[in-house]
This record gives C-alpha cells, sequence and structure tokens, in this order.
C-alpha cells in the first residue's frame, strides 16, 4: 500500500479518473465581466448559448442601479434567517410584489428555487402520504421529493394516462401530490397543465408546479406556463425563481395565506438560512417593473426560439418536443455530446454538453438557450456551425 492509497480521501482520484474516461467529467470555465450574450471565458470569446438569462436582464443597469443604492442603505447581508432579523422591509415589498405579479394572496421568498422546492414538498408531505412526479422533473424536486420520505411514484414524461392510472392504484394515502415542472429544463417541452389540474381535482389531489423556466417569459403578463395555459386558479402550489429571466438569485412560493403561513413555520430551507441579501430584493423589484412595461422582451425571445426550432429541425438535428426557449439537441452518447460542444466551441459558441446525471444515460443532449439578447447574426452563426456539423461523421 502506498502513502496515497491510505489517506481516507484516495478513492476519489480513481472516481475522477472514471467519470473523464466516460465523458462525464465537469470542470468550470471562468468569464470575465457582466452576464452577457457574448462572453469572453480563458481569453476566448464566445456566443453564450448557456445562460438562463432569458429576458437579457442579468446586467441590466437597472438592477444593478437599484442593487447598489439598497446596498449604501441596508448593507451588503441580511444578517440572520428571515425569523430573526433578516427580513427587512425590502424582503416584505418583494414579497408583496410577488404576490401581485403572481395574481396570489402571498409570497414567501427562499434563498433559491433549490431550496424552495427542497423546502416546500417536504412540507407538504411526509411518510404515509404519496407524490405524482414527472420522470423529468429538475433534481431539486427530486431531492424534495426523496426529503420528504413521501411514497413517490414517477410517471412517464407527460404522460396524464398513466398518471390517472398511478393515481387510481393509490388511493390510500393521506395526501397526495402531483409535483411538476411547467418548461422542463433540459428538454425545453411544457407541462400538460390542463390535464394535471383536471386530474388534481378528480383525486383530490394537491398541484404543485415548478415555473421556474417559465416565470417572465411565458403568459400576457410574464407569469408563466399556468398563466398561458389559463390554470392559474386550479394550481395550488407555484414555485418560481428570480435566477432566471429577472436576472437576480433566489426563489420563491406563490400561493394562498394559509399555504405561506404553513411554509414559513415548516419549510426548513426557509426558517434556518439566512435570508437574501437586501440588493438583491431592490434588483428583483426592478426585475418585476421591466417584466411588466416591456412585454417586447418575451415576444421577441418566442419568435427567435420559434425560427431557429424550425430551422435546426429542418437541418435534421432531434429536437425532442421542444416547445420553448430551451432547444435541446439530442445527440446520445455523453462522449459524442462533449465532442460537438469542444467543436462548437473551436468556432466561438458556447453550448453546454448536458450529460447524466441531469440527463438520462444514452440521452445525452447539447442544450441551447436562447435569450432576447442574442441578434439574428449570433443566431445565424449559430444554425451554421450546426448545418456544418449535422453532416459530419461522429469520428470527425
Amino acid at each position: 500500500m502506498t502513502p496515497d492509497d491510505s489517506h481516507p480521501l484516495s478513492w476519489i482520484d480513481d472516481e475522477l479518473a472514471d467519470l473523464d474516461v466516460h465523458g462525464l467529467l465537469r470542470t468550470r470555465g471562468t468569464h470575465t465581466g457582466a452576464q452577457q450574450p457574448q462572453l469572453e471565458i480563458a481569453g476566448q470569446q464566445l456566443i453564450n448559448f448557456g445562460s438562463n438569462d432569458y429576458l437579457g436582464l442579468a446586467a441590466d443597469p437597472r438592477l444593478a442601479s437599484a442593487a447598489v443604492d439598497a446596498t449604501l442603505q441596508f448593507g451588503a447581508g441580511a444578517g440572520a434567517s428571515p425569523l430573526v432579523t433578516g427580513y427587512s422591509t425590502l424582503h416584505e415589498q418583494l414579497e408583496l410584489r410577488l404576490a401581485q405579479f403572481e395574481g396570489t394572496q402571498r409570497a414567501l421568498l427562499f434563498s433559491s428555487g433549490y431550496a424552495a422546492n427542497q423546502g416546500t414538498i417536504p412540507a407538504l408531505v411526509e411518510r404515509g402520504d404519496a407524490i405524482f412526479a414527472d420522470q423529468k422533473n429538475h433534481a431539486s424536486m427530486i431531492d424534495g421529493c426523496r426529503l420528504s420520505r413521501a411514497d413517490i411514484h414517477i410517471y412517464p414524461h407527460r404522460d396524464t394516462g398513466a398518471l390517472a392510472e398511478l393515481l387510481t392504484r393509490q388511493s390510500g394515502a393521506r395526501r397526495r401530490l402531483i409535483a411538476t415542472e411547467s418548461v422542463f429544463s433540459m428538454d425545453g417541452d411544457l407541462a400538460p397543465l390542463v390535464e394535471l389540474a383536471d386530474l388534481a381535482e378528480r383525486f383530490n389531489c394537491m398541484l404543485l408546479v415548478d415555473e421556474a423556466h417559465a416565470t417572465g417569459v411565458f403568459g400576457e403578463r410574464g407569469r408563466g406556463l399556468a398563466e398561458e395555459q389559463g390554470v392559474e386558479d386550479r394550481v395550488h402550489v407555484r414555485i418560481g425563481t428570480l435566477s432566471k429571466a429577472l436576472g437576480c438569485a433566489g426563489g420563491f412560493v406563490s400561493g394562498s395565506a394559509s399555504l405561506v403561513d404553513w411554509l414559513l413555520n415548516r419549510a426548513r430551507p426557509y426558517i434556518f438560512s439566512t435570508a437574501l441579501p437586501p440588493a438583491t430584493c431592490a434588483a428583483a423589484l426592478a426585475a418585476l417593473d421591466i417584466v411588466r412595461d416591456e412585454p417586447e422582451r418575451r415576444q421577441q425571445l418566442a419568435e427567435r426560439a420559434q425560427l431557429v426550432r424550425q430551422r435546426l429541425a429542418e437541418l435534421g438535428w432531434q429536437l425532442g418536443t421542444s416547445a420553448s426557449q430551451i432547444i435541446p439537441l439530442v445527440v446520445g452518447p455523453a462522449d459524442r455530446a462533449t465532442q460537438l460542444a469542444g467543436e462548437l466551441r473551436k468556432r466561438g459558441l458556447l453550448v453546454p454538453a448536458i450529460r447524466p446525471p441531469s440527463v438520462a444515460p444514452g440521452e445525452s443532449l447539447l442544450r441551447i438557450s436562447l435569450t432576447c439578447g442574442h441578434t439574428e447574426p449570433m443566431l445565424d452563426e449559430l444554425c451554421e456551425a450546426l448545418a456544418e456539423l449535422r453532416v459530419q461523421p461522429a469520428s470527425a
């Protein structure tokens, strides 16, 4: 046994090497400056198709100015949990604005969308209850379900017929929760919310919808897919994020007053986390103003996403059933996705390779995230590069 082999963490090097061999090793790239449609990473200028900054607000000077003013007034950090001394007038204003924006009685801020799911799901169900979750839900929802200790039943992606059968067979649970994303984060397709709301009513279930990738993007007022599909009043729990289209950080839950009061008392990530920095709340308030006042941002995003989907489908790329600003190019093997991402990077295009465990084995993909800041020449450059790569053999 060598000295290195005797170290309690020596196994990590072997595991990392195995990830690398299978094309699954993840590394980070450091960019300079603000989040923009074009980034400099390791000295290379790249058109950025990896960001969730869908409305181009992360670097908007109005958000930055609001954050600076709030920092000067309230300081850099909140200092404590919201239940101790961390809840400022800015936190209160943002929760009131979010409830108004969502058309609900109340809203509750979390440190992230991940924390919102991890706190909300276990607060709603526990051992002896049942969760019915879409097969392709985000990791934050999966982890929230596991933490709840409820019985978890996974239904095939967007298959409401299979869900109905599960609900029929699993009728003995005390409480039942249907949990789904609205816009799925890897595939960019849409949940059938009308059918899910019908099933929730038919089987007396709670319905939780994570609107992370739809908030600010879908709906006449940007509330999300529930607004677009006309089921806002039939969704009992809506999860949202401030970190994507709203360009900030943090998550939130919107719903009834009693729901928020319950989460305030039972959601552990809320109770035991320091509150968001006040500056973040101020920036989010500015972002909500822009979402209200500049609907052309989401309209432009929708139009360009439709055009890119059409062009890539005509080139023969497999896009699944994407109907949003998230466009997957399904390629299968993880090493093929990594290879294609590398080829695009050589051409000055940042398109992340998505591999297990983010997707199932054999379903690796390139994930194109469009924002309203992408110009037509940028989109042309992307499509032209993918046209070239489409005709190359996998070993090229």
